[in-house]
């Protein structure tokens, strides 16, 4: 009699452990966002249509002073993030022609390359403009402004939704090249003469760096101090 009524006791008191312990554990939390805000906020790369409209005056005059501007913006715009070709389009006329001639002439004197210059006609169903446009590519990523989670509840440590929102916007807006984002630039071409000469300073045995006692003065870095009294 005494041995199941000390099962029973042992049964109870197990009983009563399970659900003090459930009681004290944190309760589930879906965790449903990562802890690291790129994963959170991913900037995508897409490509982007860059369109610009000019008009065209024959003769000496080419562009207005205003277009010409533009014009060269969206040429050094091009030179920096374009991809693939720039394309030129010119209202069919008598003027078309000139329009041509002009517009590649100008475009490869500011360092594009002839052979990115796309050049045709079309058909004047606007205003007569010429047409310029070239794909380049745009960072971006989603909205912020999640704050489905409950700041309140802290007791999981787990960062806020929106953690990170605004950090990738300002990446995404302030990268030079969105084309970075995706994969390193290639090296640059080196400077055969200036490694020449340091490979020969090298193995004469000669310091390779610059001679600091020929830098210009105004470029050299001082400094002083003073007590003051």
């Amino acid at each position: 009699m005494k041995t199941k009524a000390m099962r029973d006791i042992i049964r109870a008191a197990s009983v009563c452990a399970v659900l003090v312990a459930g009681s004290c554990a944190s309760p589930a939390y879906n965790l449903s966002y990562a802890a690291d805000p790129r994963v959170n906020h991913p900037i995508s790369v897409e490509p982007d249509m860059r369109t610009l409209d000019v008009g065209f005056y024959p003769g000496a005059a080419g562009l207005s002073d205003n277009d010409a501007l533009r014009f060269d913006r969206f040429a050094r715009d091009y030179l920096e993030s374009g991809n693939g070709a720039l394309s030129v389009s010119v209202p069919q006329g008598v003027n078309s022609s000139e329009a041509i001639r002009y517009f590649g002439e100008r475009l490869a004197a500011l360092g594009v390359p002839r052979a990115r210059i796309l050049v045709g006609t079309r058909d004047d169903i606007g205003d007569g403009r010429v047409q310029l446009g070239f794909i380049g590519y745009a960072a971006r990523t989603g909205k912020c402004g999640d704050w489905s989670a409950n700041a309140a509840e802290t007791y999981t440590n787990a960062p806020m939704p929106d953690l990170g929102c605004a950090t990738q916007h300002n990446l995404a807006a302030m990268v030079a090249d969105p084309r970075d984002l995706v994969e390193p630039r290639g090296l640059g071409e080196s400077d055969a003469t200036r490694r020449m000469t340091v490979m020969g300073k090298y193995e004469k045995g000669e310091i390779t760096q610059a001679d600091k006692n020929k830098v210009d003065k105004t470029n050299e870095q001082s400094g002083s101090s003073s007590l003051i009294k």
